[in-house]
């Protein structure tokens, strides 16, 4: 069951909303990076975004299990305390609002899927994904690699559309990524504690993320 979910949520034709950002590839290759980099680009996710939206969602998941019922925010301190960890971690003011867009969107569904799961709104993806996961049974280590497959697959999806290409070579690039983080996965999956979250900087992807923001005609929010 827990895979067949976690096969649902890395879904790209799930309606939340999520083909709507490129995770900053767009102002990325309007600027420094090439095409031919975007494998490059993936690995850099993968040391850095990734490893901090997958702790704070198995943090979330943790919670969630806690919980005699289904956590609240923002009136539940230990969700708020999350947030602040998370916050802390992702300095781009860009990467923050898309990333409560999505975890809005995901919310909605969850309203529908798993009522009282995240009850309330304003809460980053990857805690609305950690709670789902508490509420729907996905594990920790699945939760791992759905946030790094989501990852990868967000940024090679708008990669196709921005510089079309094969989509066979972009799907081993998924691939190639998912990969790089196997080894972080058992460490990552058995966190519980806010503050033993990652904190993996990411100054340039930060930075193409408020560029992002400022681009005239774009395809991607962000």
């Amino acid at each position: 069951m827990s895979s067949t979910l976690a096969m649902l949520l890395a879904d790209s034709r799930l309606p939340v909303g999520a083909h709507v950002t490129s995770n900053a590839l767009e102002a990325a290759l309007r600027t420094e990076l090439e095409p031919a980099q975007v494998g490059d680009y993936l690995t850099s996710r993968m040391l850095t975004v990734v490893p901090v939206e997958a702790g704070t969602a198995v943090v979330a998941r943790q919670l969630g299990l806690l919980s005699p019922r289904a956590p609240t925010a923002p009136e539940d301190a230990r969700i708020e305390h999350l947030h602040a960890e998370w916050a802390a971690r992702t300095p781009s003011r860009a990467q923050r609002e898309i990333t409560v867009a999505l975890g809005d969107g995901l919310r909605r569904l969850a309203d529908v899927l798993w009522p009282g799961a995240v009850p309330a709104a304003g809460l980053p993806r990857p805690i609305v994904l950690g709670l789902i996961a508490a509420a729907a049974g996905l594990g920790a280590a699945d939760l791992v690699r759905l946030v790094a497959y989501d990852d990868a697959q967000t940024v090679v999806a708008a990669g196709l559309k921005l510089e079309p290409s094969d989509p066979r070579a972009a799907t081993r690039l998924v691939l190639e990524a998912c990969v790089r983080l196997e080894p972080q996965v058992a460490a990552l999956a058995a966190l519980t504690d806010p503050a033993q979250i990652p904190c993996t900087g990411a100054p340039l992807t930060e930075g193409w993320a408020e560029a992002q923001t400022q681009l005239p005609r774009r395809l991607f929010r962000a």
